[in-house]
């Protein structure tokens, strides 16, 4: 029988100790495209920057990922690889401009035996679609924790994974092609991940933010994502979001390509693909900044094979990935973004509260304003109505809370909602200086539960959890772990969680005790439905 390279490990650990990083120390694994050599830290065999397609430069810009090509030696799987183009954004995150970006990562736990087959984790990141990097996450906790193997993805983000125009619409997936990279990695998983210990017949994607938005297009599209994973895990995305569509993707892909220089080309593809990075993400953050209240202003668009219809739609058709599914968000989520406003000069204040409230809720604001009053904290106030409820973002609580009420008609799910006051945000979410309000449990936070130390950038250094949050934490990579598993987050030393059905079957994420609450009457998610049917309606469909 064929020797398992990981039973190399016993020695390897012997040299390492707790947070340090030695390069090529790791076994040695062969892939389809070549051997890699990985890394042994923190009790785990971590094999970082591994190639899944070619480099999506030249003529590969705006087109399908391809396969890699192999190389001969041994790759050196100790350092993340780059961030596929974007800006910094917020104070706290890295640019970058180098193409060469469609890598993954690897981690499994170090004392893996060898007849052992893990469940595989997919972890594919968020960054409002424009931003984000598999480079931000330490995988160890999650694998050796929670005994799986978990892969990190990267792909094209911003104009390069997301913007469409006429020129590329012969291919069928225009402007999707960040998609299809998440889709061609999750194959690339199932061909080769039983080499790194794991299950390629037992594989939950998960995602937060933009990636959770990601799996919901991922759903809704099974003659392009049947058979890729078997459970879903979907952290802080609403998956009935409005979307452009392809009509409207392409008129802004126009907008961009004459303000790169590209408008009048005969050949506006040969164009545009001659244009520096830096003067693309240069046009990108121009046309985002035109509505400050559209934070996915650049994002996947419905109409074409990568996304031919609108996860809502898909429901509706009955034509769905149908896999368990664990779903929910953070209790305080759009405070982040408030924190952000106030940061950049727009503060929120008794006087101004219902200016700000008419930005989302437009005519319906008397009736918003008078439900929720400004109190003595206006600013914490309009990110906690906006956390329960907004119509022009699905980043929010009643819309997964509505998710989760029609898709439990035809899927196991069990829903949880994170709700850490003590979580960290202030250099971890948003940059000092602090905002002066409550930031709460805020978009992204629980990320620091699952990714030890998570600081939005590769620096990798946020502090360490407090011991309460850290009990939280340890809670949530068991639940999580048991879901991957079995597809049900139950397990000794657990609370018991049952499968969503409305009412107290949402689990609280909370420090210090974890249990199932009502977190519909919370959010006042009736009084949202009355106000927003069309959003929120929950009417059976066909």
């Amino acid at each position: 029988m064929r020797r398992n390279p990981l039973l190399t490990l016993p020695l390897l650990t012997m040299l390492v100790t707790q947070g340090q990083a030695f390069a090529s120390n790791g076994p040695v694994v062969t892939t389809e495209s070549g051997r890699v050599q990985g890394v042994v830290r923190h009790g785990a065999v971590e094999f970082r920057g591994l190639p899944y397609a070619a480099p999506p430069t030249g003529s590969g810009r705006w087109s399908l990922p391809q396969p890699v090509q192999p190389w001969t030696g041994v790759r050196d799987g100790a350092d993340f690889a780059a961030a596929c183009p974007q800006e910094a954004r917020f104070g706290i995150t890295e640019r970058s401009t180098n193409e060469d970006c469609l890598t993954l990562n690897i981690s499994a736990p170090a004392d893996r035996k060898a007849d052992e087959k893990l469940p595989v984790f997919v972890y594919i990141h968020g960054g409002a679609f424009v931003g984000g990097s598999s480079s931000l996450y330490r995988l160890d906790k999650l694998a050796r924790e929670g005994r799986m193997v978990v892969v990190t993805p990267n792909y094209r983000v911003g104009v390069f994974g997301f913007m469409a125009h006429p020129s590329f619409a012969n291919d069928g997936f225009n402007g999707n092609y960040g998609l299809e990279d998440q889709r061609f990695a999750l194959a690339w998983v199932k061909r080769n991940i039983a080499q790194f210990g794991g299950d390629a017949s037992n594989v939950t994607v998960a995602g937060e933010s933009a990636g959770a938005g990601s799996i919901c297009m991922h759903l809704a599209t099974p003659e392009r994502s049947q058979g890729l994973f078997d459970k879903a895990m979907i952290l802080s995305a609403g998956c009935f979001s409005r979307l452009k569509t392809q009509q409207q993707a392409e008129d802004a892909g126009l907008m961009m390509a004459k303000d790169v220089g590209c408008g009048m080309a005969i050949d506006p593809l040969a164009c545009m693909r001659s244009k520096d990075v830096a003067s693309w993400l240069k046009v990108q953050g121009l046309f985002s900044a035109k509505d400050p209240t559209d934070l996915i202003a650049i994002s996947p668009m419905v109409g074409n094979r990568a996304l031919p219809r609108l996860p809502r739609d898909a429901v509706r058709r009955d034509r769905l990935v149908k896999v368990p599914l664990l779903m929910g968000g953070a209790r305080d989520e759009l405070r982040l973004y408030v924190g952000y406003a106030v940061q950049a000069g727009y503060p929120v204040t008794t006087r101004n509260y219902p200016k700000a409230l008419q930005l989302f809720y437009s005519d319906k604001t008397p009736v918003v304003a008078r439900r929720f009053p400004p109190g003595d904290a206006p600013a914490a106030t309009f990110g906690s109505v906006l956390s329960s409820f907004n119509p022009k973002l699905a980043i929010n609580n009643c819309s997964y809370l509505n998710v989760a009420t029609i898709v439990s008609r035809r899927m196991p799910v069990h829903a949880f909602e994170f709700a850490d006051k003590k979580a960290l945000v202030l250099g971890v979410g948003i940059a000092p200086p602090d905002p002066g309000f409550e930031l709460g449990a805020v978009h992204s936070a629980a990320l620091n539960y699952l990714f030890p130390n998570y600081s939005n950038n590769s620096r990798i250094d946020a502090p360490e959890l407090a011991p309460a949050s850290q009990a939280l934490a340890n809670r949530m990579v068991k639940a999580v772990a048991a879901f991957a598993r079995t597809g049900n987050p139950n397990g000794a030393g657990l609370p018991s969680w049952p499968p969503y059905r409305g009412g107290a079957t949402v689990m609280l994420w909370d420090t210090p005790v974890s249990g199932t609450y009502d977190a519909g009457r919370y959010h006042q998610c009736d009084f949202w439905r009355q106000l927003y049917p069309a959003d929120l309606s929950t009417a059976p469909t066909p």
